[in-house]
C-alpha cells in the first residue's frame, strides 16, 4: 500500500513539474522541456509516467480550456512516452536529441490528425503546413534541450528511481 501511495504522489509531482516547466518557458515560441521530461520519465520512472502525463493534460485543460488542441494532447504525449519506452536501450545524448528533435518537427503533423476527423483532410493539411516554421523551432528546441540536459537529468532520475524502488 505504501509504494502505491508513493507512486501516486510522485506521478502528481511529475505532472506538476511538466506544467511548471512548460509555463516557465512559455515566452519562447514552441520551445518547451515537456518532451525532454516525458522521455526521461518514461525511461527512468515508467510506472509513474502515464499518471504524470494525465495530471499534465488535466491541468493544461483547466488552464487553457478543453478545445480541439487538448484532444491532440490526449495522444501526442502518451505516444511520446510509448516510443521512448520502445527505444529505452538507447543511452546516447545525441541519439535522444535527434529523436526529440524529429518528434518536435513532426508535432504539428501529429496534431493535425485531429482535424482529419473534426474538419477535412484539406483543413488538416493546411493547418499543418501553416505551422511548419513553429514545428522547425520546436524540433531545434527539443534537440538543444535534450543534448544539453539528457545526461545530468537522466543521472538524477536514476538516483531518484533507485531511492524510490530500492
Amino acid at each position: 500500500m505504501h509504494i502505491r501511495v508513493l507512486r501516486l504522489v510522485l506521478s502528481g509531482l511529475m505532472g506538476a513539474l511538466l506544467v511548471v516547466s512548460k509555463q516557465a518557458m512559455s515566452g519562447l515560441p514552441n520551445i518547451e522541456p515537456v518532451t525532454l521530461l516525458i522521455i526521461l520519465f518514461a525511461l527512468e520512472l515508467p510506472r509513474e509516467t502515464p499518471g504524470a502525463i494525465t495530471v499534465f493534460l488535466v491541468l493544461q485543460g483547466v488552464l487553457y480550456g478543453f478545445g480541439l488542441w487538448w484532444a491532440m494532447y490526449l495522444y501526442v504525449w502518451y505516444l511520446l512516452a510509448f516510443l521512448a519506452r520502445l527505444l529505452r536501450r538507447m543511452d546516447h545524448a545525441l541519439g535522444w536529441a535527434v529523436f526529440s528533435g524529429l518528434y518536435g518537427l513532426c508535432f504539428g503533423g501529429l496534431c493535425a490528425a485531429v482535424y482529419l476527423v473534426a474538419k477535412t483532410p484539406a483543413f488538416a493539411l493546411s493547418w499543418w503546413l501553416s505551422g511548419l516554421s513553429y514545428d522547425a523551432m520546436h524540433g531545434v528546441g527539443n534537440f538543444a534541450l535534450m543534448l544539453l540536459l539528457y545526461r545530468p537529468l537522466r543521472t538524477a532520475l536514476r538516483t531518484a528511481q533507485k531511492q524510490i524502488h530500492g
